[in-house]
């Protein structure tokens, strides 16, 4: 249709949805060479998701075995012959790389880690401003929420992302909050935010109320921890997990946790603020991820300058490591060593992280953002577009080989 016939034309697929499109191009239109991306395998997603313990047992897991058990025949079939069949194989991490060998039994030709586009971020007087904005609302809404006031200097730590309870690491940022609870030394208030959409019903209208002036509202049944009003509150992971640990939010406690449990768009009826513009305004991040293959949520807080905890189970946690991170949060980041098994020891670190962290001076605070936002440089599309221009270079060249291979067998 666009006469490119004597063009070098490459077809890229990203994901499983994507992959009968390059199985039809291959056929097809032979002559166009293609790529096939997975930025996380149906089957490490899928063992992840189920509670399985993926990572000391990854060499042992046959992927058409676990695709039978775990009702992803179709899924991980399109997957597998894309991924065998295309001219140049790739993924987002490390991590997915190992899958990809075990899985889909194909070592995937280029990493094609994921970078961030930072035009947007606000900087110089504008950066300070909206911390001042953002922080102004996150204030607002708790204070309304809990029912009274917080300290100016309180601590402001989040976590954000997919509701995938386990795989976000959701379940260990509210055990951590547990831990830090716990320790005598905190010697500030901490308000730990969980942003993660779920099933809600929309914004509570109590909430709206006093946001907008009325009068405070004195039901002591109402739920202290929850911003919008939640479809079924009695078999949601979050809530549960908190009320188990006996969070109250009371004004003597020093963590409190405030669970958003909505889109932030603009207009979710309660922040009406967009999710960046409540990220900046955070003194830290804690993403402590099981199944992570990139990790987009670290990534963009240390692009606001907001220094992040992640995992060694997360791209960009192994990214970090591979440019050089060092032990402890002064570098703008924190990468936790995580396994099957050590969750609990993961929670205790965060929780002595954001201890250590609490009692370091404005001064100190602000070389921390520097840093992170420094770390975020190295990361961005103008570094990271190489890896699919090596990508498409390879693509081209083993189609070439293919050509000449059928072209042979031919004649």
């Amino acid at each position: 249709f666009h006469n490119l016939e004597d063009k070098n034309i490459v077809a890229h697929f990203n994901e499983w949805q994507m992959g009968m499109g390059a199985l039809y191009i291959k056929k097809y239109v032979p002559k166009i060479a293609t790529i096939f991306t997975t930025h996380a395998t149906c089957i490490g997603r899928s063992i992840a998701g189920n509670g399985l313990p993926l990572y000391n047992h990854l060499d042992g897991y046959n992927g058409d075995q676990m695709a039978r058990q775990l009702g992803m025949v179709a899924k991980h079939s399109v997957e597998k012959h894309a991924a065998l069949n295309v001219d140049c194989l790739t993924t987002v991490s490390d991590i997915t790389a190992r899958e990809c060998a075990q899985f889909l039994q194909r070592k995937p030709d280029v990493i094609t880690t994921n970078g961030f586009e930072k035009d947007f971020i606000p900087k110089g007087d504008d950066h300070k401003e909206a911390i001042k904005k953002a922080r102004k609302v996150l204030t607002s809404v708790s204070e309304k929420l809990l029912g009274h006031s917080i300290h100016r200097d309180a601590l402001m730590v989040g976590i954000s992302g997919r509701y995938e309870y386990k795989n976000k690491g959701i379940d260990v940022f509210i055990d951590a909050m547990n831990k830090l609870r716990q320790m005598k030394h905190l010697s500030r208030d901490v308000i730990a935010f969980i942003m993660v959409p779920a099933w809600i019903k929309g914004p509570r209208q109590d909430l709206i109320n006093q946001l907008d002036g009325g009068v405070e509202c004195t039901d002591e049944d109402v739920c202290p921890f929850v911003t919008h009003e939640l479809h079924d509150p009695n078999n949601d992971p979050v809530i549960n997990q908190i009320r188990y640990l006996g969070f109250k939010n009371r004004p003597e406690d020093r963590v409190k946790i405030v669970f958003v449990p909505s889109y932030l768009h603009g207009s979710d009826g309660i922040f009406n603020v967009e999710y960046y513009d409540l990220l900046v305004g955070l003194d830290l991040t804690v993403f402590p991820s099981y199944y992570e293959p990139w990790g987009y949520t670290p990534h963009e807080s240390v692009a606001f300058s907001v220094p992040t905890v992640t995992t060694t189970l997360a791209g960009f946690g192994t990214w970090a490591i591979k440019v050089g991170d060092q032990k402890g949060i002064d570098d703008g980041v924190e990468v936790i060593f995580r396994d099957d098994n050590n969750s609990s020891d993961v929670a205790k670190s965060i929780a002595e992280i954001i201890v250590d962290f609490s009692l370091k001076s404005v001064e100190q605070i602000y070389l921390l953002r520097k840093c992170a936002y420094q770390l975020s440089e190295k990361s961005d599309w103008a570094h990271f577009f190489v890896h699919y221009q090596e990508s498409y270079s390879k693509a081209l060249h083993n189609s070439y080989l293919r050509l000449s291979r059928q072209l042979a067998v031919g004649k």
